[in-house]
């Protein structure tokens, strides 16, 4: 059974911070590319950030850059993303993705085979 599951969701002032957690069991992410996206109401599921397996590269959507933080820790199968100064446009769904097979695009749904449920952060202006 492989699971995904996020925590660290909850509800902030707007120049507040959270840490997300990821947390992989049943099957290893440890090899390949991991990601988060988020999904406000009424949109689409977008694109956050992404993380080689290694952690040497960084991937983030534009509006996050220099506020958010992506990173894991494979010897506990747990991925990261550290949100500061966050703004009430981040309010949305936070999911996390893995996926078992190597590919070179890493900020499409269809990049990854497996996803968390999705934690909840709020950030009230």
């Amino acid at each position: 059974q492989v699971q995904l599951a996020e925590s660290g969701g909850g509800f902030v002032q707007a120049g507040g911070s959270l840490r997300l957690s990821c947390v992989a069991s049943g099957r290893t992410f440890t090899t390949y590319t991991m990601g988060w996206f988020r999904q406000a109401p009424g949109k689409e599921r977008d694109f956050v950030a992404a993380i080689t397996w290694s952690g040497r590269s960084t991937y983030y959507e534009d509006s996050v850059k220099g506020r958010f933080t992506i990173s894991r820790d494979n010897a506990k199968n747990t991925m990261y993303l550290q949100m500061n100064s966050l703004k009430p446009e981040d309010t949305a769904v936070y999911y996390c993705a893995g996926r078992v097979r190597s590919r070179v695009s890493y900020n499409a749904l269809s990049d990854y085979d497996y996803w968390g449920q999705g934690t909840q952060v709020t950030v009230s202006s």
